[in-house]
């Protein structure tokens, strides 16, 4: 890693007279950018920026080849992993303001947007077009597009919809030496030159600045209809959605929750019978009305038949409001519970699901340690929050977490389906990568960005 070079009054003046900046370095606002949404993660940065144009970032990185600093950028500081948190000190380029709907196209069926745009904000403005922009992260009310694309951000919606680099036609980034460039098309299809924007989307914001984002629209669905399935035990839930998928059905989400986040949030749940349920299935069809109420009836009669107690159609709009604000309580809850959280976001391969999750007891019993168990099943992407009631615990946790990365990648999968590497994933990262694999994926980052500037430490240490 470079020596970086401290924040000094010169520089700082420097930063301060660049066109397009506004520098902030209170004390309580250098606190707050300090951290992201990852539990216990944090470091102060020397300053903040907001940029509102991109000739300034141009401006900012080429300062900050020619004399040493780091620059962090982040969007709005919901990430899982770390990946916004300025380790090696420097200047965090805030994304926020540039929050422009550049251009809505219905009949090209494409967006153009800034960054710092938040991603529910995008969905409300295409949806008055008639259009949908699927990818649906948990924190779609408070997330940008931008730092969406930055770590490739999935959500419920990915079982049908698939991620956010399904959805990045083209893109506008500043890189580490300053030039701008442009990567991608804005048509459904392309294949001139390497693929830039899919090296770009979902590199952490390591080897450029995303500041303009050409996003795939699609026709918003004519109704939705929510099915709530409770199940004696986990594994055959996870045996009932391998069933749905097998036999054709493809719902837009297939979510789960295990009995641990059913006893956390069962008071807030519409319907009896949960506090006895090992698992709950929440489950979405849309499309046109009529094939979607066939879909979920027979979506319910394979749950029925796979060993589920209920299973519940929702009545109305209300009722499903009320199951998604209860799937989004899960964390916030688990947190307020246990002074130590540690979230993980494996994904195994779609038939070994239930393999998978009949293990977590025992490594409950071995280290001492709560797991809960939630998230996208359709996908096989798993949400583990592996809990103690103790900081002092965190390093028999964090073996623990090590041992069950080992398993999932023994199995076939990977130890993250949508949160990034970012500082909190690195100690594993060789689990998973070769050698060989490692060493080119630097090499990238050393081609893009020699003097280690933009935002070091992150994925590769």
């Amino acid at each position: 890693m470079s020596d970086y070079a401290p924040i000094t009054a010169e520089i700082r003046t420097r930063i301060a007279a660049i066109s397009g900046l506004t520098v902030i370095d209170d004390p309580g606002t250098l606190e707050e950018f300090g951290r992201d949404k990852t539990p216990g993660a944090f470091h102060l940065p020397e300053l903040v920026v907001e940029a509102t144009e991109v000739s300034a970032i141009r401006a900012l990185l080429r300062l900050a080849n020619d004399c040493r600093f780091p620059v962090i950028p982040r969007g709005l500081g919901t990430g899982l992993a770390g990946g916004a948190i300025p380790i090696h000190g420097g200047v965090v380029l805030s994304l926020a303001k540039m929050n422009r709907i550049i251009a809505i196209e219905p009949r090209n069926m494409i967006a153009v947007v800034e960054p710092g745009v938040r991603n529910l904000d995008l969905k409300n403005a295409v949806r008055e077009h008639g259009l949908c922009y699927p990818p649906d992260p948990a924190s779609n009310d408070t997330c940008s597009i931008g730092g969406n694309a930055a770590t490739n951000a999935g959500g419920p919606a990915c079982v049908k919809y698939g991620t956010t680099r399904d959805y990045i036609l083209g893109l506008e980034a500043v890189l580490p030496s300053g030039e701008l460039i442009e990567a991608g098309v804005r048509t459904r299809k392309g294949v001139v030159g390497y693929d830039m924007r899919g090296l770009l989307v979902g590199s952490e914001g390591t080897l450029g600045v995303i500041t303009k984002l050409i996003v795939r629209l699609i026709p918003h669905p004519a109704d939705v209809t929510t099915l709530v399935a409770l199940f004696p035990k986990l594994s055959p839930a996870m045996e009932a959605i391998t069933t749905i998928l097998m036999r054709g059905y493809m719902p837009s989400t297939l979510e789960f929750m295990d009995s641990r986040c059913l006893e956390l949030v069962g008071d807030i749940l519409p319907f009896a019978g949960v506090k006895e349920a090992g698992a709950m299935l929440l489950i979405e069809a849309d499309g046109a009305p009529e094939t979607i109420r066939c879909e979920i009836e027979a979506i319910r009669e394979i749950c029925l038949e796979g060993g589920a107690s209920d299973a519940l159609v929702a009545p109305d709009a209300v009722w499903r409001a009320k199951m998604w604000e209860v799937r989004k309580a899960i964390s916030l809850r688990i947190e307020e519970n246990h002074p130590l959280d540690i979230q993980e976001d494996i994904v195994v391969p779609l038939g070994r699901i239930a393999e998978f999750v009949e293990c977590l007891p025992a490594y409950e019993a071995a280290l001492g340690v709560k797991i809960y168990a939630f998230g996208h099943a359709g996908d096989g992407n798993i949400h583990l929050s592996v809990t103690a009631e103790s900081i002092d615990a965190r390093p028999s946790a964090e073996a623990g977490v090590r041992e069950i990365i080992q398993k999932v990648i023994a199995m076939g999968g990977t130890m993250s389906g949508e949160h990034g590497v970012g500082i909190a994933k690195q100690p594993f990262l060789s689990l998973e990568l070769s050698p060989e694999s490692m060493r080119l994926q630097r090499a990238i980052k050393l081609l893009f960005d020699p003097n280690l500037i933009l935002n070091p430490g992150k994925i590769f240490a």
